[in-house]
Formats: structure tokens, C-alpha cells, sequence
């Protein structure tokens, strides 16, 4: 392995206009700049690499293709596969940053002898001079923060990432693709999951795993069937439509049981919780919870911050008290802390609500 140049940095290049306008500010900045593309994708067509490649010549820079199509799959589809069977809800997006792109491209960086990591997320990164630790901080683009994302980010993999969009809008990043000729200036962002293009997420797991999910009871909340369901793998937390039931009101899914392959329906009073249960927990601005803490807290990437009390729990999970109650907070999905524009930590939800509040007796 090279020694490192500390103002050298391998760019994680995507095909998209971000990671690209990422390359030019990292050139722009003095630094020596290497492009790479992950092939996550056994089906990949390569136009992500052809475009990123387009760019790097453009620039001047090398560029190189790494194929990690085995890691992601095993890393982050089959985990996807495997949650959504068991009824949670995962998010992928957050798994492939921390168990793909940070940690894979930091040893790509390593091995070819270059410091930083730069990507094109919308994100900043920062020291906190009074304890020394790495921050992650929201990007001052609200609308494009992608901080709840990268919440798994390491105090290591923090001191050598780069996020040079962090301080842009994104029409002021494309007016530059734009200025540069890039050839992705104007290509669209990517709405949906990178392996699941079309949204049906029933229909990739029953092709992923070559397994039919069978029709079952819908059930209301005192257990009475109402109507039958297409498959429970197909239904999410707060769902209204496409349920196909008639019941003289709007009703939403309020929960699921894979084993006896049942779905159960409500009014939409019962999707609110107070109280969540978070776990794998993984703390930036602080190095660990002794102590109830007042943060604002996201339970899904679009979603404003809320108010709330941390407080620690056995097992180094975190119990988390809103001060408003919340609707549709998933298992599965995560819970991200905040302080300020600084991410406090954040980790996986495994339980919402509260007995009381999901229907039982204390």
C-alpha cells in the first residue's frame, strides 16, 4: 500500500450529476483525485460506469470500476429480504452506507494509497473543539439533507470523508454540471431503491426467493376477519391504499403477523405512538447515552424533527419519549437524533408504541 497523500481522495462516482460535481470540487480544491464506481449490481447494464467514466476523462482523472455485486447481496439485499419476511419494514439505503460504501471504499482508498473518501451526499462534516469529536451536520440545502442517512458513520471514517455538497443547493450543482458539459447535468435523481427500480417490493422478494406469499385474513383490531389480503409481505405500516376493504371508513394497516399470515386493519387514531425502542445504536457528537438527553428526532428520512427525551435502557438500547405522539413509526426503519444541525447518534426501531398504546392492558 502507498503512503497516504493527505490531500488525495478516492471520489465515490455514482453516474449521477452529485458524485460528479463532487469530482470537479475536489479537483478544483488541489487535492489528487481518483473516480470510482461500485458495481452493486450483478445486473448492472453499466451506464452508471460509462457516465462516471465520461466525467473522469472530462476532468483528467483516473477511474476505476469495483465490483462488489457478492457483498451487496449478501450485505444489504438479502438483509432487506430477510426483515420484510419477518414484518419489519428495513431501510437498505442506510445499511449500504454502513456496510458498503464507507467501509468498502475507505479500503479501496487504502489500498490505493489515497486519504479521503468524497461522495456526493448532501451532508456536512465538522469537530466539536470542546470534546474532539468527529460531527456529521445536516447540509444547508434542507430539502436535500441526507444526514439521517449516514448516522452510521464511524468517528474514523468521519476524519477522512469528504462531502463538498454540503454547502450547495442542488440547482446550484447542476447549473455547474451544466458549465462543466458533464453528460448527466440534467439526469434525473433516482427515487427509488436502487434494486427494487419499479417500488413493488412483494414482487422482488417472491423472485428473489422463489416463494409464494399466500392470500390470509385481514383482521380489525378485535381480531374479527374483515376480508382477505394478497399476501401479508405486501402491506406497510400505515397503508390505506389498496387495501380493497369496505368498512364505513377509512382504515389503515396497523400491523402484521407473518407466522399466521394476517394483517390487521384500523382507524387511523391507531397508528400514533409516543413511546419507540431503538437499538444497534451507533452515537457521533457524544460518545454514549448515560443519561436522558432532549433531542429532535426523525423516524423517516422526510420527515421534520421531533421533540422528544432519549433515555437509556439495558442492553445499550435507547427508549424514546415524544413529546407529541408520532404516526406510523416502523420496526425496522430508523430512529435519528439530533441536536442542533449536529447528529447526536441514531439506531434501528424495534418496538413502537407502548402496550397501552397498541391496543392491550397494561
Amino acid at each position: 500500500m502507498e503512503e497516504h497523500n493527505n490531500l488525495s481522495v478516492l471520489i465515490a462516482m455514482s453516474g449521477g450529476v452529485d458524485s460528479s460535481a463532487a469530482a470537479y470540487l475536489m479537483q478544483a480544491g488541489g487535492f489528487r483525485c481518483q473516480g470510482a464506481t461500485m458495481r452493486l449490481l450483478e445486473s448492472d447494464d453499466g451506464r452508471n460506469a460509462a457516465d462516471a467514466e465520461s466525467v473522469c476523462r472530462r476532468l483528467g482523472i483516473p477511474f476505476m470500476t469495483l465490483d462488489m455485486a457478492r457483498e451487496f447481496r449478501e450485505d444489504v439485499i438479502e438483509k432487506f429480504v430477510r426483515v420484510y419476511r419477518a414484518g419489519g419494514t428495513p431501510n437498505p439505503c442506510v445499511d449500504c452506507n454502513r456496510r458498503m460504501k464507507f467501509s468498502r471504499l475507505m479500503e479501496a482508498a487504502d489500498g490505493a494509497g489515497l486519504h479521503y473518501v468524497a461522495t456526493g451526499h448532501y451532508a456536512r462534516v465538522g469537530r466539536d473543539a470542546g470534546t474532539g469529536r468527529q460531527l456529521l451536520k445536516k447540509a444547508l440545502d434542507a430539502g436535500k439533507d441526507q444526514s439521517y442517512f449516514l448516522y452510521t458513520l464511524t468517528q474514523s471514517q468521519l476524519s477522512r470523508v469528504q462531502f463538498p455538497l454540503g454547502g450547495m443547493e442542488k440547482r446550484q450543482v447542476r447549473e455547474l454540471a451544466e458549465r462543466l458539459g458533464f453528460v448527466n447535468a440534467r439526469r434525473r435523481d433516482s427515487q427509488d431503491i436502487c434494486f427494487i427500480p419499479v417500488g413493488d417490493y412483494g414482487a422482488f422478494i417472491e423472485s428473489w426467493t422463489g416463494e409464494a406469499f399466500p392470500a390470509g385474513d385481514f383482521l380489525d383490531r378485535e381480531g374479527r376477519a374483515v376480508g382477505r389480503h394478497r399476501g401479508a409481505i405486501r402491506y406497510t405500516l400505515g397503508q390505506r391504499k389498496g387495501l380493497g376493504l369496505s368498512m364505513g371508513e377509512p382504515v389503515y394497516v396497523c400491523g402484521k403477523d407473518m407466522s399466521a399470515n394476517t394483517v390487521t386493519v384500523g382507524p387511523e387514531s391507531a397508528l400514533f405512538v409516543r413511546e419507540i425502542l431503538v437499538e444497534d445504536l451507533n452515537w457521533i457528537a457524544i460518545e454514549g447515552l448515560d443519561s436522558p438527553l432532549r433531542v429532535g428526532a426523525k423516524t423517516r428520512s422526510r420527515q421534520a424533527e421531533q421533540a422528544a427525551e432519549i433515555f437509556p435502557e439495558s442492553g445499550g438500547r435507547v427508549r424514546v419519549v415524544f413529546d407529541r405522539p408520532q404516526r406510523a413509526v416502523t420496526p425496522g426503519q430508523a430512529a435519528v437524533f439530533y441536536s442542533g444541525d449536529a447528529v447526536v447518534g441514531g439506531g434501528t426501531i424495534v418496538e413502537a408504541g407502548t402496550e397501552k398504546e397498541n391496543g392491550h392492558e397494561l
